[in-house]
């Protein structure tokens, strides 16, 4: 596999220009089974598997499921601001370096496992019920200067999950793990 592949396993997010109601029912239903479907992937992993990287330089499975709760976290808040403020500006974060931070790479899983059940769980009674009017809501990102509106950002979240699923899953398949 390339680096690019080994990177970008399900390609880079492609947000179609025209978003319809079934891509947001399909995009919430996909954020919604996250959580279950990545804990079902790595419960049977030992500590050494959860601690390998995957890919060359990558973070490890323990460092990418951290991850995606400390970006959904962000990413729910990002939400809450949207509905409340008028285009603000988020706060963007360096991901990377949280993914450095000792509680990254040493904690448990099951306290992120833990942490996205719930967090989910309250982000998609907030994305189900939000007006659809309110979806054409946006934020601008500091970095990109891009104007993102919440029914983006529900399709670049749905994206997040299956890419960072995807990460682990083809490494267990390389790795005869699954």
């Amino acid at each position: 596999m390339t680096l690019e592949q080994l990177k970008y396993p399900i390609g880079k997010a492609l947000i179609p220009e025209n978003i319809t109601k079934k891509n947001i029912e399909v995009w919430i239903s996909d954020i919604e089974r996250f959580p279950q479907e990545i804990e079902f992937l790595v419960k049977q992993l030992s500590e050494k598997q959860l601690d390998t990287p995957y890919r060359e330089n990558g973070w490890t499975i323990r460092q990418v499921i951290h991850h995606c709760y400390d970006s959904h976290t962000n990413s729910y808040i990002r939400f809450k601001w949207t509905l409340t403020e008028d285009t603000p500006i988020i706060k963007a974060y360096f991901e990377d370096r949280w993914a450095e931070i000792f509680d990254s790479k040493s904690a448990p899983i099951s306290l992120s496992l833990d942490g996205l059940k719930a967090l989910h769980s309250k982000w998609v009674y907030l994305l189900k019920n939000i007006p659809e009017k309110d979806l054409e809501k946006s934020f601008i990102h500091p970095e990109t200067k891009a104007n993102v509106s919440l029914k983006e950002n529900i399709g670049i979240y749905a994206w997040h999950c299956q890419h960072h699923y995807a990460h682990i899953e083809q490494l267990m398949i390389r790795k005869n793990w699954k």
